[in-house]
C-alpha cells in the first residue's frame, strides 16, 4: 500500500514548488504559468502528450534548464537565487536518473557509482567503492554487475545501475525520467516494485516522469496532467482519471488504460 507523510503543514510538505513556470526555446513556448507541487514523501508522476515538455520540467525543476520566467523551490529554496555553493549542496539532496541511463560509458557500473562519492562528497576511493557496492546490491544488481561496462549490460541492468548512482549521495528526491521505457513487462514490474520499496525504506520522495500506464496504477500517489503548455489536474489516479477532457479520456479509458486498471484491480472470484 503506498503510504504519503501528512503529518507535516502543507507548506512543509511541499518540497517541490514551481510557480508562473515559462519555458521556452526560441519562438516555441513549451510552458506558460505552469505551477506545480510535490509533496514529501510522495510518487508524483507526470504524464502528458508528446510535445508537452514532460523531460524539460524535469530539467527545469533539477535546474539543468532556467526557466525565462517563474520560480522553482527546492526544500524552501528558491533555486535560482542561490549562490553556487548553496546550489551544490542543494544538488546533493537530490538523484536523477536520466531516460538513457547516462552512464559514462568507459567506466565500470561500480566506477559510475563511485564517481559521485569521489568527486561531491570528498570520500577516498576505497571508501567510496564500499559505499558504491552498497548502492548497487540496493538497486537490485547481483555483484558481479559491479565490473561490467554500461555496453555489456541488458537494459533493465543498465537503469539498474543508473538508479544505483542516482541513489549514491543518498537524496531526498529522486527524479525519475521513463525509468521503465524499453524494459519488458517482468523487468518493468520488478522496477516499478523496487522504487516503492526504496521510498519507504529510505523516506524518498519521487518525481516520476512516465506514460507507462501499469506503473501509474502500481506506484504513482498523485498523477500531473501536462496539456495546453500547463498542468491541466495534479491528483489522485481516481481524480484525474475522472476530468473531462479528451486526452485524459483516451488516456486513461483507451484499450491499455482499462487493462491497466484490471491487472491493478482483479476481480475477485
Amino acid at each position: 500500500m503506498k503510504r504519503v507523510n501528512t503529518a507535516r503543514s502543507d507548506v512543509d510538505a511541499n518540497v517541490i514548488e514551481a510557480r508562473g513556470i515559462r519555458n521556452q526555446f526560441g519562438a516555441q513556448v513549451v510552458h506558460e504559468g505552469l505551477d506545480m507541487t510535490v509533496r514529501r514523501g510522495e510518487v508524483l508522476a507526470v504524464v502528458g502528450g508528446s510535445g508537452t515538455g514532460k523531460s524539460v520540467l524535469l530539467r527545469t525543476i533539477i535546474g539543468l534548464n532556467r526557466p525565462a520566467a517563474g520560480t522553482v523551490r527546492l526544500f524552501g529554496q528558491d533555486l535560482h537565487a542561490l549562490l553556487v555553493g548553496e546550489r551544490v549542496a542543494l544538488a546533493r539532496r537530490i538523484g536523477v536518473l536520466f531516460q538513457q541511463g547516462a552512464l559514462f560509458s568507459s567506466l565500470t557500473v561500480a566506477e559510475n557509482v563511485a564517481l559521485p562519492l569521489i568527486e561531491h562528497a570528498r570520500l577516498p576511493q576505497a571508501e567510496a567503492a564500499r559505499l558504491a557496492a552498497l548502492k548497487i546490491a540496493l538497486a537490485g544488481l547481483p555483484p558481479e554487475a559491479a565490473n561490467k561496462l554500461p555496453a555489456e549490460l541488458s537494459g533493465g541492468m543498465v537503469k539498474r545501475a543508473a538508479l544505483a548512482r542516482a541513489l549514491a549521495l543518498d537524496p531526498d528526491i529522486l527524479f525519475l525520467d521513463e525509468p521503465t521505457a524499453g524494459l519488458d513487462p517482468i523487468g518493468a514490474a520488478a522496477f516499478d516494485r523496487l522504487i516503492l520499496t526504496l521510498r519507504d525504506a529510505l523516506g524518498l520522495t519521487v518525481f516520476l516522469v512516465t506514460h507507462d500506464l501499469d506503473t501509474l496504477y502500481t506506484i504513482a500517489d498523485r498523477i500531473a496532467v501536462l496539456a495546453n503548455k500547463r498542468v491541466l489536474v495534479n491528483d489522485t489516479l481516481a481524480a484525474v482519471a475522472a476530468t473531462d477532457d479528451v486526452w485524459i479520456r483516451e488516456y486513461f479509458h483507451g484499450p491499455r488504460g482499462r487493462a491497466a486498471m484490471a491487472a491493478a484491480h482483479p476481480r475477485v472470484s
